[in-house]
């Protein structure tokens, strides 16, 4: 019984972020034809406020955020095209990471570095995962098999760092920006102040259903 009890609480602490971030999402995400634009719109006017008018808005479907190399805000397509609570927070949210770039922002530098390290760190992890079993056909020597595993538990630690490490960012974006615009200029009506937080919060919070996520994959590789 405690061990399904304990096993009912990983599989809640792990899923629980996941699924409570896009619940907050979709919760407020019905059309509001009261709000004066769409999230493409309200992202395309705050940049061009702020003195961004070279970044350009796209739609995508690799999900919401803000593009530092090619320098873009990159919204999906119900975001973009959406007049919602939820398409106008998220799009405030990435505009506030642009904003971040051009500010200098020195944790936002350090956010893109890390994840870099991780698109390279996922490639490796890979690679070791494929490379380990024909390493211990070929060699017949444990300690070649002791070696991957080592690695593959070094790069999986290096990932989930990485995604907490950026939780800063994300908060900053959302709260330290975003919702101060959209709270003191009146871009939203005080009663919708507290469904944009929410999604806010949900935004901020992506990564940290990303890290956990990457946890589980990490302690699948420690069962087998």
């Amino acid at each position: 019984m405690l061990y399904i009890l304990f096993a009912l609480l990983v599989v809640a602490v792990i899923y629980g972020p996941q699924f409570w971030v896009r619940y907050e999402m979709d919760r407020h995400a019905a059309d509001r034809p009261d709000l004066p634009g769409t999230g493409g719109e309200l992202a395309r006017h705050l940049l061009d406020r702020f003195g961004l008018d070279q970044v350009p808005v796209e739609m995508t479907a690799a999900g919401d955020h803000y593009d530092p190399d090619a320098r873009a805000v990159r919204l999906s397509p119900g975001n973009h095209d959406g007049r919602s609570i939820t398409a106008v927070a998220v799009a405030a949210h990435e505009v506030a990471h642009a904003l971040q770039h051009a500010q200098g922002s020195r944790l936002f530098d350090v956010r893109t570095g890390l994840a870099r390290l991780l698109g390279k760190v996922d490639k490796v992890t890979k690679v070791v995962l494929i490379a380990a079993p024909v390493m211990m056909m070929l060699t017949r020597m444990p300690a070649v098999g002791l070696m991957h595993f080592a690695a593959v538990m070094a790069l999986l630690g290096i990932g989930l760092v990485v995604h907490l490490v950026t939780l800063p960012v994300e908060f900053d974006a959302s709260f330290g920006k975003a919702l101060p615009v959209l709270e003191q200029d009146g871009y939203l009506h005080p009663n919708d102040l507290p469904a944009a937080r929410g999604v806010l919060r949900a935004a901020a919070m992506t990564y940290v259903a990303a890290s956990l996520m990457g946890l589980l994959n990490f302690l699948r590789v420690l069962r087998r």
